[in-house]
């Protein structure tokens, strides 16, 4: 997986554990989140997560918009927003979006990689199912309840498997256990039914 360079966008309580698991093995990831002052405070203090998962990592690049990463050149975007800001983050994807790029969609809810494959193509859609459980605690501070391992990834083109493969052992060497699946809707569906 060289050449790699991966935009984390939404640093909430899921966002920032993934950003944090990946910035354990690559300094150079770009995080991008529009809250007010949240960009100045994780770049002095970084992130720190505790409990199930443990990471306390710098961070070197952060963005408050999508449109400002664009000279990072990002080919793999990882979109950890609240589902409902999803059209507009796509919406502001479409600006630093290049050919050959991959989306993975890290939301709670159904069909959200389908939105991306509407957009960007279905070579370019992933779907990750996150079975860790996460709260805010503050600003770039995340407490980790547990984690049901291992996290579910999938794509929507059938050819990605070899790249979906790849990227599910990258998060592993970062700690965050994932399985490349074939049917990733099937894992969503799961996850749905057992937070009811």
């Amino acid at each position: 997986m060289k050449d790699l360079r991966i935009a984390v966008v939404g640093i909430g309580a899921t966002g920032g554990v993934l950003a944090a698991a990946l910035l354990s093995k690559d300094p150079e990831i770009v995080l991008v989140d529009p809250r007010p002052g949240l960009g100045e405070i994780i770049l002095e203090q970084g992130l720190n997560i505790s409990g199930a998962l443990s990471y306390k990592v710098p961070v070197k690049y952060f963005r408050p918009r999508i449109g400002e990463v664009e000279e990072f050149a990002p080919n793999l975007f990882f979109l950890s927003t609240k589902t409902f800001h999803l059209p507009q983050v796509l919406e502001d994807l479409e600006r630093v979006f290049t050919s050959g790029a991959k989306i993975v969609s890290t939301h709670n809810g159904l069909g959200t990689e389908d939105l991306i494959a509407e957009r960007f193509g279905a070579d370019a859609a992933f779907r990750m199912s996150l079975n860790y459980g996460v709260s805010v605690k503050g600003p770039g501070i995340i407490e980790s309840a547990f984690f049901n391992r291992p996290n579910h990834l999938g794509s929507v083109a059938l050819g990605n498997r070899d790249f979906g493969e790849q990227m599910a052992e990258l998060l592993t060497g970062c700690g965050l256990d994932t399985e490349f699946v074939d049917d990733i809707k099937l894992y969503v569906w799961k996850k749905m039914i057992m937070k009811c």
